[in-house]
């Protein structure tokens, strides 16, 4: 037996900023509400489907910037530098980690600073 990723937690300020910029990054809906968190997720599976749902929960205190763990993204109707152009209306901003300028990803950060890669390759929808 083995397990599945089902949720990310990213704990945060502001929810409803980050689950509005997320959903809108992933196509995904809002799925629930409970004690400050939103949980977003795709729309025709939402819990418990084949990609993980996540939880923005609210933090005083929260991390950003360089997390230990990060977020990839890759576009899916479109190619990486309409994808880019699409991300950064939608808020996110370049992150400078010491990229050489050679790499074939962009890092970016999410209206609070978390960072993120919008991948090259195309994947299907």
């Amino acid at each position: 037996m083995v397990s599945r990723i089902s949720e990310l937690v990213l704990n945060c300020a502001d929810p409803e900023l980050l689950a509005g910029f997320w959903s809108q990054v992933l196509g995904y809906v809002e799925l629930d509400r409970e004690d400050g968190a939103i949980e977003i997720g795709p729309p025709d599976a939402g819990f418990g489907g084949l990609q993980p749902t996540i939880i923005l929960s609210p933090s005083s205190n929260p991390r950003t910037g360089r997390l230990p763990l990060h977020i990839d993204v890759n576009p899916v109707d479109r190619d990486q530098g309409a994808e880019l152009e699409r991300l950064l209306a939608l808020g996110a901003r370049p992150a400078d980690v010491g990229q050489t300028g050679d790499e074939q990803w962009h890092v970016l950060a999410d209206p609070e600073g978390n960072e993120f890669c919008l991948l090259r390759k195309r994947l299907d929808p």
